[in-house]
């Protein structure tokens, strides 16, 4: 009954959502939980027949499951992607998530780095070894432009209008962005372009990525990770961090700084002002730091 639902939603988030493979993934296995509660009853409704109540009964049977907030939360989000795409394509008369809660989350603020720190984990590059200059021009770039790391490794030589202080950016759905990028980036990409990239044999549809391995092939997420946690290791800074620490950096310094949320949310890619204010909370965190450490009459509760 469902079979011919799903295979248009794929079809819809493929085609006018942009969506990859996985995120597609994700998205059909939340619908196929609803689906096979609804089997677990008396009678499985097809979209058309839902209605709030059914998706309330579901949530409460995945939350006995032990199935955690987040995941609900994640669970609710797809439903409603489904149910949006049903509404649209007159499947569905209403949409049933519409008047539907989600789990309150408690929002976890981020590990994020110092500017110190920063500069301890660049200082840690070893520049004697070819990869070095490369390594360097890495982390300026993550720091100066606060990427995702999917972006970082995806950033292509034809799209860095260095001489203007700009690259172009595919962030996530496929969405391209103009980002500031700094001087001192520009100076290390410029470094490593002239110095080591040009010397490596770079494989066939490579030759546009900016960030190559040694084998002439662009460099891989986990790699990436892989030297940052080297670094973290040998400047002795003890914080979990990841690539995405960086962004994280970037936008909290930005916003330390103060800078407009909004501008910060277009450096940042962030479909929704929602997402990048989760840094005001983290500047309101150092603000309170600060006062603490400062401010003689300041008593915290």
């Amino acid at each position: 009954m469902w079979e011919p639902y799903i295979k248009g939603y794929i079809a819809w988030l493929q085609l006018e959502k942009s969506l990859s493979e996985n995120s597609v993934a994700a998205y059909i296995q939340d619908l196929e939980k609803l689906i096979a509660y609804l089997q677990l009853q008396q009678g499985s409704p097809g979209p058309a027949a839902i209605e709030l109540w059914h998706l309330e009964q579901f949530l409460k049977w995945i939350n006995d499951l032990g199935i955690a907030a987040s995941s609900q939360a994640r669970v609710i989000s797809g439903l409603r992607s489904f149910f949006k795409y049903c509404v649209m394509e007159q499947i569905c008369s209403q949409d049933p998530t519409q008047l539907l809660e989600a789990p309150k989350l408690k929002r976890h603020l981020p590990d994020t780095l110092s500017f110190e720190e920063i500069e301890l984990l660049i200082a840690a590059i070893d520049l004697s070894r070819p990869e070095g200059q490369r390594n360097k021009a890495i982390l300026e770039t993550m720091y100066s432009c606060g990427l995702r790391v999917s972006e970082l490794v995806n950033l292509k030589i034809s799209n860095l209008f260095l001489d203007v202080g700009f690259i172009k950016v595919t962030g996530k759905g496929n969405k391209e962005r103009l980002v500031p990028i700094g001087s001192d980036a520009i100076n290390f990409i410029n470094i490593f372009r002239d110095t080591i990239r040009h010397k490596i044999a770079i494989k066939p549809a490579e030759e546009d990525f900016l960030f190559l391995n040694r084998r002439g092939s662009r460099l891989s997420r986990v790699m990436i990770f892989l030297i940052i946690k080297e670094l973290a290791k040998n400047s002795g800074i003890k914080k979990n961090i990841s690539p995405h620490t960086f962004r994280h950096s970037f936008a909290t310094h930005l916003v330390e700084g103060g800078a407009d949320l909004r501008a910060v949310q277009e450096m940042l890619g962030h479909e929704s002002i929602t997402t990048t204010e989760i840094y005001t909370h983290l500047n309101r965190e150092f603000l309170r730091a600060t006062l603490e450490q400062f401010h003689p009459a300041f008593h915290p509760k």
